[in-house]
């Protein structure tokens, strides 16, 4: 299986910035988000580079750290600094209220592409358990994130959860039916359909053994 990187702890890294709703950063407030956010950037930078090159352990540690720098930024400190997705113009209060609740930030977008991205890190670690857990926090950013999707769906067939993957991988091919995931999302259907049917069939065989079994012993 071949995995793609999307490119886009630390104790340094601080408290959050205090932030209220309709207060105006200070340029020393400012400044500290900025940095913030640079660092972010640099530390995810570098596990995409250690991811590509194989150091797994390395990219883990360096897409923690950058979450460390990113958890704590709000929308109000990044509007200010213009790094807020561009949306539709709101036509009234209650529109205006929606629009900021779903408005995506770079943030939101980076945050999406560490958590799915250490999901292939576990994923090539056979940690099943933490790749699920990563994908679901990226699919929480992106539903439509097929990446992270076909990752969960895997992770979740490994551990025996045919069915739910099933419904994940489908999920995932719906998504981006022409996309470069879609060859693998039909790997991995056959591949599990197949682990499935050997495991049922395994099942199947030692069932009837023990039928055998007990017969032959009522004969006795």
């Amino acid at each position: 299986m071949s995995e793609h990187v999307d490119d886009a702890a630390s104790p340094s890294a601080g408290p959050p910035v205090p932030l209220d709703a309709n207060s105006a950063l200070t340029p020393e407030e400012k400044a500290q988000v900025a940095t913030k956010l640079q660092t972010a950037r640099e530390k995810k930078d570098v596990a995409d580079a250690a991811f590509k090159n194989g150091d797994l352990k390395d990219a883990l540690r360096s897409y923690h750290e950058s979450l460390m720098y990113l958890h704590g930024l709000d929308k109000n400190a990044l509007r200010s600094l213009g790094v807020v997705a561009p949306s539709s113009i709101p036509s009234s209060a209650v529109d205006q209220a929606a629009s900021a609740k779903d408005e995506k930030t770079e943030v939101d977008l980076m945050l999406e592409k560490i958590y799915a991205n250490m999901s292939a890190c576990h994923l090539k670690q056979e940690n099943w358990k933490r790749a699920i857990d990563t994908a679901d926090k990226a699919i929480a950013k992106n539903p439509a994130n097929s990446k992270a999707l076909f990752r969960k769906g895997k992770a979740l067939g490994e551990l025996g959860f045919f069915e739910k993957a099933e419904v994940v991988l489908a999920e995932a091919k719906k998504i981006a039916p022409n996309g470069m995931q879609a060859p693998l999302v039909d790997a991995e259907l056959a591949r599990q359909r197949a682990v499935d049917r050997e495991r049922q069939k395994a099942h199947d065989q030692k069932l009837r053994g023990m039928l055998c079994l007990g017969h032959a012993l009522c004969l006795i």
